[in-house]
C-alpha cells in the first residue's frame, strides 16, 4: 500500500472520529441511543472501516459503551462523573508541573508558555469590556497544550491530552458559550493570574506549589459546571457535552462553587 493510500485512510479515520465525537457532544446522538456502524457511516458520508476505528476510539474515550454483543450506545454522565473527570485532569496537570519543576523544565518549553501568557495579557486588555473572548479561548487552549508538554514526559502528555477529551473536562469546555456572562469575563483575569503563578513556580522549581496551583486552576471548571446548571441552563445547548449529563441539578444551599469562573 502506497504512502498516499495510507495517508488517505488515516485522514478518513480522523474525520470519522472528529465528526462522530461532535455529533455525540452536540446532543445529535442522545444518551442511551444506539449507534450502529452502518448508520453512523451513512450519516457522515464515510465508509464503514474508518467508522469502525472511530467508534473503537470513542469507546476508549468513554463516550460510547460497548455491550458484550458489540452493540454501542451513547453514554450518559452524572454530575459526579464530570466532577471526577475535572478532578482527574487537575491531578494530571498538577503531576506534569510538579515533575517539570522537580526535574528542571526545559527552558524552551518555559519560554513557549510565557509567550502564550504574554499573548493572553494582550487579548484580555485592562478591563472586562476590553476582552477579546475568541482570542482568549484560542490562546487558553495553546497554553494548556504547552503545559501538557512541560515535563518532557510523553506518557504524561498523552494521558493529559486524553483527559482533555473527557466531557466538560477540557480547559475551554465552558468558554465559548459564556462570552456574554459578566462573571465569566471577570474570572478570566483570575485564571490568567493562575497561569502566571504556575509557570513561575515551575521555573523556581517549587514542585509542590506548582502542583497545588494547577489542581486549583482545574477546579475552576467545576465551578463553571455548577454555575451553568444553577444559573444559566439556557446555555446548555451551546456547551458541547452538557447534553450527556443526566439530571444535572445543584443543591443551591450547599455548594462551594464560585459562579462564573473559568480555566
Amino acid at each position: 500500500m502506497g504512502v498516499t493510500a495510507v495517508s488517505g485512510k488515516k485522514s478518513q479515520a480522523e474525520r470519522a472520529l472528529r465528526e462522530l465525537r461532535a455529533l455525540i457532544l452536540g446532543g445529535d446522538l442522545p444518551p442511551g441511543g444506539h449507534v450502529s456502524e452502518t448508520a453512523a457511516a451513512d450519516l457522515i458520508g464515510i465508509s464503514r472501516t474508518p467508522m469502525r476505528e472511530a467508534m473503537a476510539q470513542l469507546v476508549d474515550e468513554g463516550l460510547l459503551d460497548r455491550a458484550p454483543t458489540g452493540r454501542c450506545t451513547v453514554r450518559s454522565f452524572s454530575r459526579e462523573d464530570i466532577i471526577d473527570a475535572i478532578e482527574f485532569r487537575g491531578v494530571l496537570e498538577g503531576t506534569v508541573v510538579r515533575i517539570a519543576a522537580e526535574r528542571g523544565a526545559d527552558m524552551a518549553r518555559l519560554t513557549a508558555c510565557r509567550a502564550v501568557i504574554d499573548a493572553i495579557d494582550a487579548v484580555l486588555g485592562s478591563t472586562e469590556d476590553d476582552v477579546d473572548f475568541d482570542g482568549y479561548t484560542r490562546l487558553n487552549e495553546d497554553f494548556h497544550d504547552h503545559l501538557a508538554r512541560l515535563s518532557g514526559s510523553a506518557t504524561l502528555e498523552r494521558e493529559l491530552m486524553r483527559a482533555y477529551r473527557l466531557p466538560l473536562a477540557s480547559p475551554n469546555a465552558f468558554l465559548q458559550s459564556q462570552a456574554n456572562v459578566p462573571a465569566v469575563r471577570r474570572s478570566l483575569f483570575i485564571a490568567q493570574a493562575q497561569h502566571k503563578a504556575i509557570i513561575e513556580a515551575v521555573a523556581q522549581r517549587e514542585g509542590a506549589r506548582a502542583e497545588a496551583l494547577a489542581r486549583e486552576h482545574a477546579r475552576l471548571a467545576r465551578a463553571n459546571l455548577d454555575h451553568v446548571i444553577r444559573d444559566h441552563q439556557g446555555l446548555a445547548g451551546a456547551i458541547p457535552g452538557l447534553s450527556l449529563v443526566s439530571h444535572p441539578t445543584v443543591d443551591k444551599t450547599n455548594t462551594t462553587s464560585h459562579p462564573g469562573r473559568t480555566s
